[in-house]
């Protein structure tokens, strides 16, 4: 499972998936509001998400976590597991930042999360993060929820044995990350350019078999080489 790439495209496709129509409308409303950026479909529930990837092939798709027939997580397992829909970013919409749900869907793909009474301008910002691949909508929060549930997991892919096959310089790496630092800020700590740090992040994906970097906080919890409050 490769990486998502690290440039952002010159107009951004979104798609939006929500039970609600007055939801997705307003979403597609704001979204409609800021240049380079397009919405190219809506879904009413995760089985219709699905195939609006398949069909649109969006940069990014914003999912309800909570929607019948096919919630946001299965949704987003299967769209990162699958060849053809692995590129779109995936953003979770939700009500609590806080949410055991919220870890399970980074934990199965998701690229990040967002409250769903987040502002406009925020949540351009945050559709043009995830499209560019290389960085966290919020490290503070999603280290904050990965803290919360990542050792409460009882069956996790990425147990302590996943880091065996990294070098030193990949762990140290794969433990910055997990603490929320970006590409510029580990960049510094080793003074190296933050295209080397893009490059290390790069390989660690691929021996994870990761394909986001929230992806990478979740396996630096879950395999212990980084504990809450470190």
């Amino acid at each position: 499972m490769g990486s998502r790439g690290t440039n952002a495209p010159d107009v951004i496709r979104v798609a939006i998936a929500d039970d609600q129509d007055l939801v997705r409308k307003g979403f597609r409303l704001i979204l409609s509001s800021f240049p380079g950026i397009k919405v190219v479909g809506e879904a009413v529930d995760g089985f219709d998400a699905v195939a609006l990837a398949k069909r649109m092939r969006p940069d990014v798709l914003l999912m309800d976590i909570r929607m019948p027939r096919k919630n946001g997580i299965e949704a987003t397992r299967l769209l990162s597991d699958d060849p053809e829909t692995r590129h779109t970013a995936v953003l979770i919409l939700t009500t609590f930042d806080l949410d055991e749900y919220v870890y399970d869907a980074l934990a199965a793909g998701a690229s990040g999360f967002l409250l769903k009474d987040v502002e406009p301008e925020e949540l351009a910002r945050a559709v043009r993060v995830v499209a560019q691949g290389d960085a966290l909508i919020d490290p503070s929060i999603t280290r904050r929820l990965v803290e919360t549930y990542a050792q409460s997991r009882r069956k996790s892919r990425f147990d302590g044995s996943i880091i065996d096959g990294l070098t030193e310089r990949e762990r140290e790496i794969l433990s910055m990350v997990g603490r929320g630092m970006s590409n510029e800020e580990i960049a510094s700590d080793f003074v190296i350019s933050p295209a080397t740090v893009r490059t290390h992040v790069g390989r660690i994906m691929g021996k994870l078999d990761a394909h986001d970097r929230a992806q990478l906080v979740v396996a630096a919890y879950e395999s212990g080489l980084v504990k809450p409050g470190m």
